[in-house]
Order: C-alpha cells, then sequence, then structure tokens
C-alpha cells in the first residue's frame, strides 16, 4: 500500500497497526524537526510519542494530501506550541520558595510571650485587611511556603509576597501601638 491507500485506510477503519506504518518511517524525520525547535533530547523523543498520539484523532477529520508535508508541518507547530507554553510557566527560584526562617516577627531579641500579648496579636491580625491576615495567617502559623498559599488562596505570587510583607509592617505597627514595643 501506497501512503495515500494507507491514510485511507486508517481514516475509515481507525487501526493502530496502519496508523503506525503510515508513522514509522517518519519518527527519525519528527525526532530532528522536534531537536531543532526544543534543543532538548528527552523532550524531542516525547514529543515525537505525543504527535503520534495527537494523530490517532486528526488524521481521521482532516483531509491529507502529502502527508511528509503535513507532518512537518504539524511537528514543527507541535513543537512551537511547546516553546509557547514555556514561555507561559511560571519559573520559580528556589529562594522564592523557602521560608523566611530569620525574619520573625519577633527578632532576634529575647521575648517572653505573656497572656495579653496573644490577645493583642489576635486583635491586630484581625485589624490586617483580608488578604494580609490570610496570608501571615498561613505563611508564619501554618508555615506554607508562598507557592503553596498562592496556589490555595488564588491570589497570585506577587500578591502573597506582598500581603506577608505588608501584613507583618502593620502587625508591627499596631502591636508596638499597643504598648508592646516588640
Amino acid at each position: 500500500m501506497n501512503e495515500k491507500e494507507l491514510l485511507q485506510e486508517y481514516k475509515t477503519s481507525g487501526n493502530l497497526d496502519v496508523l503506525g506504518r503510515l508513522y514509522t518511517p517518519y519518527m527519525s524525520l519528527l525526532y530532528g524537526v522536534c531537536f531543532k525547535y526544543l534543543q532538548d533530547a528527552d523532550r524531542s523523543q516525547d514529543a515525537v510519542m505525543h504527535i503520534f498520539e495527537e494523530l490517532i484523532a486528526k488524521l481521521r477529520l482532516h483531509e491529507v494530501d502529502n502527508f511528509k508535508s503535513w507532518l512537518h508541518v504539524y511537528a514543527r507547530n507541535f513543537c512551537l506550541m511547546q516553546l509557547r507554553k514555556d514561555k507561559r510557566a511560571i519559573h520559580l527560584d528556589i529562594d522564592d520558595n523557602l521560608f523566611e526562617s530569620e525574619q520573625r516577627l519577633v527578632q532576634k531579641e529575647e521575648f517572653r510571650w505573656e497572656d495579653d500579648d496573644f490577645d493583642k496579636l489576635d486583635s491586630c491580625l484581625q485589624k490586617l485587611n483580608v488578604e494580609q491576615r490570610e496570608c501571615v495567617r498561613l505563611f508564619y502559623l501554618e508555615q506554607m511556603c508562598y507557592k503553596d498559599i498562592a496556589d490555595g488562596t488564588g491570589y497570585d505570587l506577587n500578591k502573597v509576597k506582598s500581603a506577608i510583607q505588608n501584613g507583618k509592617r502593620n502587625l508591627k505597627i499596631c502591636m508596638e501601638s499597643k504598648g508592646n514595643g516588640k
């Protein structure tokens, strides 16, 4: 069978063996195309397999005259879409996901908490806006990292950082105004 006959046979039967016979001769070509764009051997191999999986449905829907050319364009577009997704993905520095263990609400001074200090802290926490209160509580009391707070609250990462920073500052100001001084 030639390519046109294989294409027609696959389109009518959906037989994966037929698709495999059609696809196999072009796998090394596709790998080369994918590697040209992705610049990574493992990602290129994965792309070749993903393209095959997508062809299972695509070839039954589309009319293809020249399989080799169509497949080349399809592979190129697949890789370009992967690169576009990579650009949209948020790349986080490890430092952004670590706790600020050295930066605590109570600085390096030794401080003994009294019962009324907890009441003051609770009162000051209630004075924070909702975002600050939630982020400060999750970060300091639940010891969650920025990314987990962002995922859990739906706030973006910069908003979480800002809420923690501003909430911490506002808590300190409130505690000082209540006569705590620490």
